[in-house]
């Protein structure tokens, strides 16, 4: 028989070493694997977060000016955008001659008021003497001092008097109802006045925090529409890293902790950071209202333990430290 259809005799017990010591390296590998995922929780599974702020415009109309570019820092305050504003120029004159007709409305209506209020004094009055007048004429009829001639004409001066009295009531209650609606008419000028200058104000868009402008696509002539976002802006003082860990490393990572983090965008660093929160719970499907966090079980088609984001804070950045919304980060954690 020749060597090469059948091993020799002694290469037998050499295999079974070479197999039972491979055996033994991976369970030394495993264990080592094990000890070691208990004194230091470490992830690859972790990016830079920041939040993305969307600016969307409070009124509708043309833009004319965006006096920003693409990528550029901007402050809180810094023009985005105007949009025109000789509309709401036009509207704001409108609202402001409505106001001054309600004024003037309510100014005459107030003088007829006071009118009719002087005519319901001299009505009672009138009323008044009608009716001592009537009183006295009728006791003397009765005694035959005055005639039923001169007491029916005191009747019915009475009756006139009443008649007055109660037109000049009417009259004085009408204006003051009149008064009221002056008021609220007043007050829904006035409030349409607040109104278009507050429309006028919003035609200016400002930006809301210091950050960065992401994704510029605006253009001068382009309709910016109310509630609908126009610009992103990445803010500025919103960076942390969210790394996701196993459920079973969780209770190993005390808030407060800290951490170190390498970041892909500056390899070959590690940075401090603190860790400053844990997800209590998260999505087991993906939440299209994000309510909950969904960290995908399965990567390049394996089935992972479930993970649960930490966040983290740099301990003093270096200055000028340019980090990148979504770019990769390690975090390593000495529990």
């Amino acid at each position: 028989m020749s060597q090469t259809e059948w091993p020799r005799g002694d290469e037998r017990p050499r295999r079974r070493h070479r197999v039972a010591l491979a055996v033994i390296l991976i369970v030394i590998a495993f264990v080592a694997w094990e000890v070691l995922t208990r004194v230091v929780a470490y992830t690859s599974d972790a990016y830079v977060r920041s939040d993305l702020v969307a600016v969307a415009p409070e009124v509708t109309g043309h833009i004319i000016a965006v006096p920003i570019h693409d990528n550029q820092a901007v402050h809180r305050g810094d023009l985005l955008v105007l949009i025109d504003p000789e509309p709401f120029r036009l509207a704001l004159d409108a609202a402001e001659a409505a106001v001054r007709e309600a004024s003037a409305q309510a100014s005459a209506d107030r003088d007829a008021a006071t009118v009719a209020a002087a005519e319901k004094q001299g009505a009672n009055a009138a009323l008044l003497f009608a009716e001592e007048t009537q009183k006295r004429v009728q006791t003397l009829a009765a005694q035959a001092y005055n005639s039923m001639a001169q007491l029916d004409a005191a009747d019915d001066a009475l009756r006139r008097a009443e008649a007055a009295d109660s037109a000049a009531n009417a009259a004085e209650a009408k204006a003051r109802e009149t008064l009221a609606t002056d008021a609220a008419a007043t007050a829904r000028a006035e409030a349409a006045l607040a109104l278009a200058t507050w429309r006028l104000g919003r035609t200016h868009v400002r930006a809301p925090v210091d950050g960065t402008v992401n994704n510029l696509t605006i253009r001068v002539g382009d309709t910016a529409r109310a509630d609908q976002p126009l610009i992103g802006i990445v803010d500025a003082h919103a960076w942390r890293i969210i790394a996701n860990y196993p459920e079973y490393q969780l209770p190993r990572l005390p808030v407060g902790g800290a951490a170190w983090v390498w970041l892909d965008s500056h390899p070959w660093h590690f940075y401090r950071a603190r860790i400053m929160g844990i997800a209590r719970g998260i999505s087991r499907t993906p939440d299209p209202q994000g309510l909950l966090p969904y960290v995908a079980p399965t990567t390049d088609w394996i089935r992972l333990e479930r993970r649960f984001p930490v966040t983290l804070h740099l301990v003093d950045p270096p200055s000028g430290l340019m980090l990148f919304m979504g770019s990769d980060a390690r975090v390593v954690i000495f529990p």
